[in-house]
């Protein structure tokens, strides 16, 4: 392949440089890229062999020609052809679009988790590092990322700090890559479902509704009630929830209204409300529906409680509905007077750091970073497939509460219920059920 003859050997690209040299490099290439290659030995190899008659060829042209070598090599292997010093955790969030707000929050929280992390010396003594893609909430965009993620950035686990939408179309991509892929807070059903390597680290929409209609009935000892639901993935499985638990606790609906994401008027639904005279208002949607929903409702004189879920677990959706948002009361994921170290170090070092109030999907990225490092941390490598069976042993206590993992993936923890006072979102209660909000397992 390379001639050695004198006649020849300078007019090779290694300058002359004999069989036994070019066979090294045909064995570097087709090994599997090794995982030990030592550099400073091939180099002084091509240097100081003396195989071969040499006469004539001074070090600048054996350096240059070595040069030329390496870079055309080079273009031929892998760029993870040597151990990379970090630990690569894909991203994909809405970081434009409706749902901004929500994909910065929440990525804002795995960032606080990665800071955190890595400043405590890192996973496995190597450091996290972050590659984060716009979704814009989208299928069309959180499918081909994810398969970007998987095939070119070679992340060692995912996850989505977008909606529903977006992180049930790229949960399939991931389980057929066997790659683990957490969402953080969207809720539709059918996500875990893909398969053993897709987790959620948000309660199910349907889970919330149940914890909803606990809360009417038992807690606040309401009989009727109206249900408002956005009606997409979201608001449709969180109203599912609540309907079908209802009657359990003694409340009867007496009407279901439903409006799209694009609805900021909602006066044909509020006066058929006022109307319906209930003794509380279930309502699901986020902050952006919500805020102007509120509103609207207090503006028509209809005072009683209004029940939100995580959706409205916003500082905007305060500074949307102004007064009307105050005794407004949700259920969601985060409790904001907790004095539990791992929820209250969080908060205070989120809005430090951001220089914004917390919210729930601040805390549910927060804290699926916080799991996804210690899987690895107990799979003890980045086998995707170990990390994914350490993912379902995983019990800790996070930035959301006490948390881990069912057979399916779901998460198990309590529903923290908050409560609008002065401003800001405050402790109401706990609902602690461990039957009624019992995530499915298949």
């Amino acid at each position: 392949m390379f001639p050695t003859k004198r006649g020849y050997r300078n007019n090779n690209f290694l300058g002359g440089y004999n069989t036994k040299g070019c066979l090294f490099v045909l064995i570097l290439i087709s090994s599997k890229y090794g995982k030990k290659i030592n550099i400073k030995m091939f180099l002084n190899f091509l240097l100081f062999n003396n195989d071969t008659d040499t006469r004539g060829i001074n070090m600048k042209t054996k350096v240059f020609s070595i040069g030329i070598f390496l870079f055309f090599i080079g273009s031929l292997l892998p760029s993870n052809i040597f151990a990379a010093n970090t630990i690569k955790i894909g991203v994909n969030a809405p970081l434009t679009g409706f749902a901004a707000a929500d994909g910065k929050s929440s990525l804002n929280g795995v960032k606080l988790a990665v800071s955190q992390i890595n400043a405590a010396g890192g996973v496995l003594g190597k450091q996290l590092e972050l590659v984060v893609y716009d979704d814009q909430a989208s299928p069309k965009h959180s499918v081909p990322i994810a398969t970007k993620l998987i095939e070119k950035d070679n992340v060692t686990l995912s996850i989505s700090a977008s909606y529903s939408g977006a992180s049930r179309a790229a949960a399939g991509i991931y389980q057929a890559a066997k790659v683990p892929y957490i969402a953080a807070y969207a809720v539709h059903p059918e996500i875990t479902k893909a398969g053993d390597y897709v987790f959620r680290t948000n309660m199910m929409g349907v889970v919330q509704g149940r914890g909803g209609a606990k809360l009417v009935g038992e807690i606040l000892k309401k009989k009727t009630a109206v249900v408002i639901r956005l009606n997409n993935d979201f608001g449709v499985s969180v109203a599912n929830g609540f309907v079908e638990k209802a009657a359990q606790y003694g409340v009867k609906i007496l009407n279901d209204y439903s409006y799209s994401i694009k609805d900021r008027r909602f006066g044909s639904i509020i006066a058929k409300v006022k109307a319906d005279n209930p003794e509380a208002i279930y309502a699901t949607g986020y902050f952006f529906t919500a805020g102007p929903l509120v509103s609207q409702i207090r503006a028509a004189g209809i005072k009683v409680p209004i029940i939100g879920i995580d959706g409205f677990d916003s500082q905007n959706f305060i500074e949307i509905a102004q007064k009307a948002a105050e005794g407004v009361i949700i259920t969601t994921s985060l409790n904001r007077d907790s004095q539990e170290p791992a929820t209250k170090n969080f908060i205070e070092e989120f809005e430090q750091k951001f220089d914004h109030k917390v919210d729930m999907v601040a805390s549910t990225g927060h804290t699926a970073m916080q799991m996804a490092a210690e899987a690895i941390k107990k799979a003890g490598s980045l086998d995707k497939a170990a990390i994914k069976d350490a993912l379902f042993q995983i019990n800790i206590m996070s930035s959301s509460g006490q948390v881990s993992f069912n057979k399916l993936g779901e998460l198990i923890k309590d529903i923290q219920v908050q409560v609008v006072r002065g401003a800001h979102f405050h402790y109401h209660s706990i609902i602690h059920d461990p039957v009624l909000l019992a995530p499915p397992e298949k």
